[in-house]
């Protein structure tokens, strides 16, 4: 199998947490060092596992009200660099980035609010902007970083955690980020 990475550093922002207890639970059995946002971050918490805020990251708090809180080169550039690329490894030690292996994220429930209300404020906030910023720089890093861009792929994703530890192939990697390109066209 080719193009095996390990994967050290986790980034998870969801909306939904439908079985994330148990994939979170499997990542720090795996000694993966977990980062997230807000609510993410309180439920991880509550279930008694270490977690970063994503602020210790950018160095700036979740600002407008959480309308901002990944959108940052602190998260983007451990996301998007390019292991082994001499060019990437000193942008990402000379500003202090930290490499994300794997991006855990799904993006709010747009048509659903649509469904459920007409109150144009509520449906203005279910776009998501950050979330389908961080799959697709993810899925363009498919090389390097491992997306699994919505509940729908925990379970074959933890079966991979399974059966290869903390390590995806490039195969791997690419059928995710295959799946994360199409929840972010369906969503556009």
């Amino acid at each position: 199998m080719g193009g095996i990475k390990p994967i050290k550093s986790a980034l998870i922002s969801v909306y939904n947490k439908q079985g994330l207890d148990i994939l979170v639970q499997t990542l720090n059995k795996l000694n993966i060092t977990l980062y997230s946002t807000g609510g993410t971050l309180s439920y991880i918490e509550d279930l008694g596992i270490p977690v970063i805020p994503v602020d210790s990251l950018t160095n700036f708090p979740e600002i407008l009200g959480g309308r901002v809180k990944t959108l940052h080169p602190g998260v983007f550039g451990g996301i998007l660099y390019q292991r082994g690329l001499e060019r990437d490894e000193r942008s990402i030690e000379e500003h202090g980035i930290h490499a994300i292996d794997l991006v855990v994220v799904d993006l709010y429930p747009f048509e659903e609010t649509l469904k459920n209300t007409s109150n144009h404020a509520e449906i203005i906030e279910k776009i998501d902007i950050g979330g389908v910023s961080l799959l697709r720089a993810a899925a363009k890093n498919y090389n390097d970083v491992v997306i699994i861009p919505s509940v729908d792929q925990y379970a074959a994703f933890l079966s991979i955690l399974n059966e290869s530890g903390n390590q995806t192939t490039l195969a791997q990697r690419k059928a995710f980020a295959r799946d994360a390109f199409m929840v972010s066209s369906h969503y556009d």
